[in-house]
């Protein structure tokens, strides 16, 4: 796996409550490549349980979108907007067990729609969560000019 390299962390601005590492409050996820995936690991915080114990549904429904966005950024060189998310949840994360992993990849794309499939699965390899995200792709020049757009690379690539 590479690590994708986070070209917004030195903009004054940036403050993304799902990638900004500075973002104390935030969830702070690092993004690595794998094959036609994006992935990541993450510990779940106490500061992000719904009931005792479990990891709050509409936080897991944060990574999985914060998670398909780098997908775009990565996989498309572009960015885009959330248009419309499903999630599935199969079984509770539990805050105690540690890492959980993230994966997600494009399963399609028609013009400037595209599908991001995206799994949450817990220390034990087990599937807790199923999102399914489709996305609103913006031309590369619209990215760049209207939202700061900048290319996403890996550490070997630079």
């Amino acid at each position: 796996m590479k690590r994708i390299v986070n070209p917004w962390v030195d903009v004054e601005s940036y403050g993304c409550f799902g990638c900004a590492p500075h973002n104390e409050s935030g969830l702070r996820l690092e993004f690595f490549e794998d094959g036609d995936d994006v992935v990541a690991l993450w510990t779940p915080r106490i500061e992000f349980q719904g009931w005792s114990n479990t990891l709050h549904g509409g936080i897991q429904a944060t990574l999985a979108d914060e998670i398909a966005s780098w997908v775009i950024f990565r996989k498309l060189q572009t960015g885009g907007v959330t248009s419309k998310m499903e999630v599935k949840y199969l079984r509770p994360v539990l805050i105690s067990e540690g890492d959980i992993t993230l994966r997600a990849r494009i399963v399609e794309k028609r013009r400037n729609l595209v599908r991001v499939a995206v799994e949450i699965t817990n220390c034990r390899g087990e599937r807790t969560t199923e999102v399914e995200c489709l996305y609103f792709t913006f031309s590369e020049e619209r990215a760049r000019e209207e939202f700061n757009f900048r290319h996403f690379h890996t550490e070997d690539e630079l």
